[in-house]
């Protein structure tokens, strides 16, 4: 009697902040092994995950683009939103289940940690109890941001609070005001928000902008002398000043 065949694994694998050599041992060798590549990106791009392991890939490696049916033409708050990225995390996990199915192992490119504001938990959680999965952790945006900043996000007692800029204005004001050190994700469009969030907390001379962390278009400026937008991979920091020796 012929045994069954055994599933394939799908690995969640965190690439960093952006910086090919900031990636963890573990990430290099199975991106360098894959025969199966997915990887998210916005439709008509070329994806900065996929960007990020160029030159690094087997000569025939098949690859498995998950284009984005919407990103930030609706609001998110329409169900029409919710639908649409509900009906593709679906079909991307039957993609998915479909190769384990016939042993293969699939590798999905996850920037930053895959477990932090990632696209990759979406799936996760869509795949647990069906395949194995297993998640590599990888450097966030976060600590590549404070890094590119040369100072350290907190000392001694400090609360750090990590919240998204889509937050409503007023609910961004009390974080931002009742937190010693602070990092905003999520930025883009919603600076003008920010900033004026930023001042009403009475913080705009700590606050940092940090775009492009640990990548080569890296910028690092004050808030007040920030333009009116900013780029998706766009960090606002306010540094921890508490307790120290």
């Amino acid at each position: 009697m012929t045994a069954p065949l055994a599933l394939g694994t799908v690995h969640g694998v965190g690439l960093g902040p952006g910086d090919p050599e900031l990636m963890s041992v573990r990430a290099d060798r199975l991106i360098r092994s894959a025969r199966h590549l997915a990887y998210f990106r916005k439709a008509g791009r070329a994806g900065r995950a996929r960007r990020m392991v160029d030159g690094m890939l087997r000569n025939d490696v098949a690859e498995f683009a998950m284009d984005y049916p919407v990103t930030t033409e609706i609001p998110f708050t329409d169900p029409a939103y919710t639908d649409l990225l509900s009906g593709f995390y679906a079909e991307c996990t039957r993609h998915l289940c479909d190769l384990a199915a016939t042993g293969e192992d699939i590798v999905v490119l996850c920037e930053g940690d895959p477990f932090f504001y990632g696209s990759f938990m979406h799936l996760h959680a869509r795949l647990g109890g069906r395949v194995p999965v297993c998640v590599v952790p990888g450097i966030t945006g976060m600590s590549g941001a404070w890094t590119a900043s040369d100072l350290p996000i907190s000392w001694g007692d400090d609360v750090l609070t990590v919240v998204t800029a889509t937050l409503g204005e007023e609910e961004l004001v009390r974080r931002i005001r009742d937190t010693d050190a602070l990092v905003v994700m999520k930025i883009g469009r919603h600076l003008p928000k920010l900033r004026r969030a930023v001042a009403a907390a009475g913080r705009t001379e700590a606050a940092w902008l940090i775009e492009y962390a640990a990548m080569p278009e890296q910028r690092v400026i004050r808030l007040c002398e920030a333009g009116d937008t900013a780029p998706y991979f766009a960090i606002l920091l306010i540094h921890g000043q508490g307790r120290r020796p």
